[in-house]
């Protein structure tokens, strides 16, 4: 799960950088305020990469999914692209507690087993 999650991070990481960028020139913030916001949801994606194996890590992602959507009233586009992320972070949190359980199973069934000495 947290390659697929921090993959999904670091693509936000991006994105928000370029919508930072594009809501200096198209909206009537400040660039102060423009940069602090997109520089926390930034360093978010990247501290939170680093823990995703922790408690409330998916929790966290989904409230910064979240803030993506609601971006899209300061940047249009970010409408799209945050149901799209949101989507993404649903698939990898999905299909990487998947693949975790699949790893699981194939490592114990892998495992000698006390049985067969």
């Amino acid at each position: 799960m947290r390659t697929l999650c921090a993959s999904t991070l670091i693509g936000e990481f991006f994105v928000i950088g370029f919508a930072g960028l594009v809501a200096m020139k198209m909206s009537d913030l400040s660039m102060g305020t423009v940069w602090t916001v997109c520089g926390v949801a930034m360093a978010l994606c990247v501290l939170l990469c680093g823990a995703l194996s922790r408690p409330g890590a998916v929790q966290i992602g989904w409230a910064l999914q979240i803030g993506l959507v609601l971006s899209g009233f300061i940047v249009t586009t970010m409408f799209f692209l945050g149901v799209v992320f949101a989507a993404l972070w649903w698939a990898s949190v999905y299909f990487g507690r998947k693949v975790d359980e699949a790893k699981a199973r194939f490592a114990a069934s892998s495992a000698p087993s006390a049985d067969a000495a």
